[in-house]
């Protein structure tokens, strides 16, 4: 039996020279993230069509009686007001929209580093083409073809679609029953190999995180890589998730 190709995958390599490896999202995540944004959208344009009937008795009638360069100008309308869902969510919501969140799905460019709004602009703006001849059907045939999954709108705007994974925090907070407590660690103490990855870890996904969990999480963070912290220090880290990821990025540096 040969053995299965392995997951395509994008490496980042940080500033602290810690390597990570974020899974590309493949075409069942894409598309059905696609149908909830879809899905959304119909019932949308389904709502806003229910309030004109409520002016206007005969809409296609109406429709029909407007000018061509005015029945032109909304249907442009119609594609700019998907374009900008697609992309006003993923610069806003760091590279989600409603389908990718509920999937664990996140736009981020090649590099790993978050989309910003030309990279969403120019992929969201090529779903016109994407979607020929029907059904994203060049969009489709593009993912198959392309290691990391990518559709033509992501190869032009260098953009790739990752999972987000779970980061169990107990197994490395939770120091196990049989071993002895560890003396606190001093300030100086550089952090060993699985607190800098576990740190950085953290920190990388940080920004996506809902507030509460952010808050908690990093708290969980500093009582492991700041056990040897005042009372006072450590109120004054945790006053804000700033000032908590700034000391958890010091204390990585240190480590080098």
């Amino acid at each position: 039996m040969t053995p299965s190709a392995p997951a395509p995958h994008v490496d980042v390599a940080t500033p602290e020279r810690v390597a990570l490896s974020l899974p590309v999202a493949g075409i069942g995540y894409r598309c059905l993230a696609w149908l909830v944004d879809a899905s959304l959208l119909f019932f949308f344009w389904v709502a806003l069509y229910f309030v004109i009937t409520l002016l206007i008795s005969d809409v296609l009638g109406a429709f029909q009686a407007l000018s061509g360069l005015v029945q032109s100008l909304l249907a442009v309308g119609l594609f700019a007001t998907q374009w900008l869902y697609w992309t006003l969510a993923e610069v806003f919501f760091h590279g989600q929209t409603p389908g990718k969140r509920v999937l664990k799905i996140r736009v981020v460019r090649e590099d790993g580093s978050p989309v910003g709004f030309y990279e969403s602009a120019v992929r969201n703006l090529c779903r016109a083409v994407d979607f020929l001849p029907v059904l994203y059907a060049t969009g489709c045939i593009t993912m198959l073809l392309d290691g990391k999954h990518r559709r033509l709108g992501d190869l032009l705007a260098g953009t790739v679609l990752v999972r987000e994974e779970a980061i169990d925090l107990d197994k490395y907070t939770q120091a196990p029953a049989t071993e002895a407590p560890q003396a606190p660690a001093s300030p100086e103490r550089p952090l060993d190999a699985e607190d800098v990855e576990l740190v950085l870890a953290f920190l990388s996904r940080a920004s996506g995180l809902e507030p509460d969990v952010r808050r908690r999480l990093g708290a969980r963070m500093v009582d492991r890589v700041g056990a040897s912290l005042t009372d006072a220090e450590r109120e004054r880290v945790l006053s804000s998730a700033d000032a908590t990821e700034a000391f958890l990025r010091a204390r990585a540096r240190a480590a080098h």
